[in-house]
């Protein structure tokens, strides 16, 4: 049986969803086929978000910015948007669910910087591990 498939989503594909990506990565140790996309992909990778999920040994390395795949969309058993900001409409042949998870904005409370991006962070690792024992 091949190994499920997860694709997260955002608008720029360059925090969010790469964190959640590297995350998945991590916890799964091989037994999910992981990847990332945005509806918007931006120009690189965000800088701390490659620190903050370092820091919890987990890797974006050898990772870039990319476009949402229609064929990946079809093939992918759990499509994940993260955040609230980007819009994915589904394709023909999906045979996933298009599931968002919100997260809590710390900017809203005036968190910045690296501190805003761990608190993202660890919010989405919980998101992760739960889906995690859900497949």
């Amino acid at each position: 049986m091949p190994d499920p498939c997860v694709l997260f989503v955002c608008v720029k594909n360059a925090g969010k969803s790469q964190m959640a990506a590297a995350l998945l990565r991590q916890l799964a140790e091989g037994r999910v086929e992981v990847h990332s996309a945005g509806t918007r992909p931006g120009g690189g990778l965000n800088d701390l978000s490659r620190r903050v999920v370092e820091e919890v040994g987990a890797s974006m390395d050898g990772e870039s910015t990319k476009p949402v795949d229609p064929d990946l969309l079809r093939r992918a058993d759990h499509v994940i948007v993260v955040g609230s900001e980007a819009r994915l409409p589904p394709v023909a042949g999906m045979r996933a669910p298009i599931t968002t998870w919100e997260l809590d904005e710390p900017a809203d409370r005036g968190v910045d910087g690296i501190e805003r991006m761990r608190l993202l962070r660890d919010e989405t690792a919980e998101r992760v591990r739960r889906l995690l024992a859900e497949i």
